[in-house]
């Protein structure tokens, strides 16, 4: 079961790669960036925000069209490429056609008018569900790690959809209200309505967007680049507890994002100086606290909050949203119950999470005014 992130593909032509995968961080020369945002579709019909470089995955096929001969190419999302490559089976899917691609329309579980229009969708290979078994292990890959030939290839999953399916494995997530927050280069929150409940108007410049998961369901969606952030930062909140907290909140010691995510606006830097790694690291993670509390609000979260992956360790930035978030209840797993686990979910789809889930207890202080003053300080720098 291949599982993939998102903004990738490959092109397979006479059984072979048609051309180099892109790197969705590859910039993508302005002239065709500029031609290729002119005939976007627009957020509301594609929940897919206008994103820099290739991390909308059309703004890819754009480039390329200018760069190498697609004609006789077959184009397959990156977790299916590695579908195709186990089992020589040529597949689509919607989780991941529909993650921020401008390919896909949601509500109408379809290619987009633009990717129609331009002959794009025509390219793309037939679609699959991500369970589906689309054929077996080729001969030569057998004989080569000597596997049995009867190894079943299913479609795939996007990873962020793969998490998502996995939480819906525990009995306090599945059919209710719930936002499972996924952090690992990515934060993203992905919320799950409960039936009946009215959608949030999502902000495409706060980079919101519309995901579709493993059902072909919309889920509103909300991202920030925030385990790239604390890796450039340098601080393992991951393995911090909570040291020096204390003093960072006595003092005001603020650290701010860089731009992207909740905060386009924001310019990065720090308000005071923390005195020694503890309370760096404590700091840090009240900013990734912070700019997750933000994304719940865009996505009007409500009820419960799964944080799973690797910063789901982080003592600091859990407690401090169940503090951020009284209403809700802010809860983490005792055992990984990560991207693996949904695709497992999708051949065993009534496979329990392993484990329990455990509410987190809030901060024994109150954060609303660190929060209101750590947000004036973003929007300070938006004005200058």
């Amino acid at each position: 079961m291949p599982v993939a992130h998102g903004a990738a593909l490959a092109g397979i032509r006479e059984q072979a790669l048609a051309f180099v995968p892109p790197d969705y961080e590859a910039p993508i020369p302005d002239d065709c960036l500029d031609a290729y945002r002119a005939g976007r579709d627009a957020f509301t019909l594609t929940g897919s925000p206008a994103l820099p470089a290739g991390l909308n995955l059309g703004a890819q096929i754009a480039a390329l069209e200018a760069q190498v001969r697609l004609e006789g190419a077959t184009l397959l999302p990156y977790a299916q490429y590695w579908a195709w490559w186990l089992s020589g089976k040529a597949v689509s899917e919607a989780t991941s056609l529909g993650c921020h691609t401008d390919l896909w329309e949601p509500a109408a579980a379809t290619f987009s008018p633009m990717a129609r229009k331009r002959g794009w969708a025509q390219r793309f290979a037939p679609l699959a569900r991500a369970g589906d078994v689309i054929g077996t292990l080729r001969p030569e890959l057998a004989r080569q790690t000597g596997l049995s030939t009867h190894i079943r290839v299913h479609a795939g999953i996007h990873d962020s959809n793969a998490a998502l399916l996995a939480a819906r494995g525990f009995a306090e997530i599945a059919g209710r209200e719930a936002t499972v927050l996924s952090t690992g280069t990515w934060f993203i929150a992905m919320r799950s309505p409960a039936a009946g409940a009215a959608l949030p108007r999502l902000d495409e410049a706060r980079d919101c967007l519309v995901n579709v998961d493993a059902e072909g369901l919309p889920v509103p969606s909300a991202r920030w680049m925030g385990g790239r952030v604390l890796e450039q930062l340098g601080h393992r909140i991951d393995r911090a507890g909570t040291a020096g907290l204390d003093a960072v909140l006595d003092r005001g010691v603020m650290a701010l994002p860089g731009s992207g995510g909740p905060f386009p606006e924001a310019a990065g830097g720090w308000i005071g100086e923390p005195a020694n790694a503890d309370e760096a690291s404590a700091a840090v993670a009240l900013m990734a606290a912070l700019c997750v509390d933000a994304m719940l609000d865009l996505l009007e979260s409500r009820e419960r909050l799964l944080v799973e992956g690797r910063f789901a360790a982080s003592e600091v930035m859990v407690r401090a949203l169940a503090t951020l978030r009284p209403d809700m209840a802010v809860l983490t797993a005792s055992e990984a119950a990560d991207a693996s686990f949904g695709a497992l979910r999708l051949v065993l789809p009534d496979l329990a999470a392993p484990g329990h889930l455990t509410r987190a207890e809030p901060l024994p202080f109150a954060l609303d005014e660190y929060r209101a003053r750590w947000r004036a300080a973003i929007a300070r720098q938006g004005e200058a």
